[in-house]
């Protein structure tokens, strides 16, 4: 497999992979839209904007009615939409009371001093060194992420999609077999949110083309529960009736970061148009014993496992998906156990 020289463009970046083995030999344009940037964009302010931005971005995904629905649909969802901010409660609890031990032993108010600056210490240089190991600020402007791509009223993010959508029609004027669109995790709103615009303005772009629309552990849920997500919605309803497009969700059980089982088109209010393709992975099948012993504990790690290539032959694997020979819906068949030529 060849690789070619990455061009690095204001909206995507593109690359050729070319892939050869016995019997076939497949090329590849690769049009990546990484959504990091808005997220790095999220992150240049001070620590405690952070913080404050993201339990702010929290109130609004509990008043918004996302919390209910991710219990709702898939309490472990729920679970991880919490547990930053109660990590970051516990930083505060214990600093708090590092802080009033004077006043907990009968001290005069002046040593308030040496203990408000020892508590401080230790949230900036103990507790936030160990809670980035959890990239705890990270996923605080991810959930300001989430209300951003929900209420779509932020210029800088509707212009980011703007730019993507106008990016991704160019690419998809390019001569194909296929077009395989593939988002990871809370890029899947993202993708939801472009091809949907895509579609919304060309409605026949994709005719007479062969289309795979594969999410794989999909969090578009994260965004699209939320009540003012109104435009999401109806993206994901106008990519479930395109009849060019197959859409496959790849799921699996020991990913917690996603909505597992839960059907996304009649969830979005969709129920008239046709449902993703669901479609079950396990990540014990692409790892070695030990890889897998290593990881299965740390839910981030197993979440980012659908992108990461296998260490055995598996019946899925994103490379084969994205830049391999056969169609993506053979994977939807049944897996790739066998490849041509082997």
């Amino acid at each position: 497999m060849l690789t070619g020289e990455p061009e690095c463009g204001q909206d995507a970046t593109r690359f050729e992979v070319k892939a050869r083995a016995d019997g076939w030999e497949t090329s590849s344009h690769i049009h990546v839209f990484d959504h990091n940037a808005l997220v790095e964009k999220l992150r240049t302010r001070s620590q405690a904007i952070q913080i404050l931005a993201g339990f702010w971005s929290a109130l609004q995904v509990i008043v918004y009615g996302g919390m209910t629905g991710y219990f709702r649909h898939a309490w472990r969802f729920g679970l991880f939409f919490i547990f930053p901010f109660l990590m970051m409660i516990l930083g505060f609890s214990i600093s708090a009371t590092i802080a009033v031990i004077p006043i907990g032993m009968d001290l005069p108010a002046f040593h308030l001093l040496w203990s408000v600056a020892l508590a401080s210490s230790f949230f900036v240089f103990a507790f936030l060194p160990v809670a980035e190991r959890f990239y705890t600020l990270h996923l605080f402007a991810d959930w300001r992420m989430v209300v951003a791509l929900a209420r779509m009223s932020d210029p800088i993010f509707h212009q980011w999609l703007d730019s993507c959508a106008a990016a991704a029609q160019a690419a998809f004027s390019e001569a194909a077999d296929e077009y395989v669109i593939s988002s990871h995790s809370m890029g899947s709103s993202v993708a939801a949110h472009v091809i949907g615009m895509v579609l919304d303005r060309h409605p026949e772009i994709f005719v007479g083309k062969r289309v795979l629309f594969a999410i794989l552990g999909s969090a578009v849920l994260q965004c699209a529960l939320l009540r003012p997500a109104q435009r999401l919605r109806s993206r994901i309803g106008i990519i479930a009736r395109c009849e060019s497009i197959n859409w496959l969700d790849v799921q699996c059980l020991t990913d917690a970061i996603h909505f597992y089982k839960v059907p996304v088109v009649a969830v979005c209010g969709h129920r008239d148009a046709r449902p993703a393709t669901m479609i079950f992975i396990r990540v014990k099948q692409m790892l070695n014993g030990e890889h897998y012993r290593k990881i299965k504990k740390d839910f981030l790690r197993v979440h980012r496992q659908y992108v990461l290539g296998p260490d055995v032959q598996a019946p899925f694997d994103f490379t084969l998906l994205t830049a391999g020979p056969r169609s993506g819906m053979i994977f939807a068949e049944g897996g790739y156990g066998k490849m041509p030529g082997s």
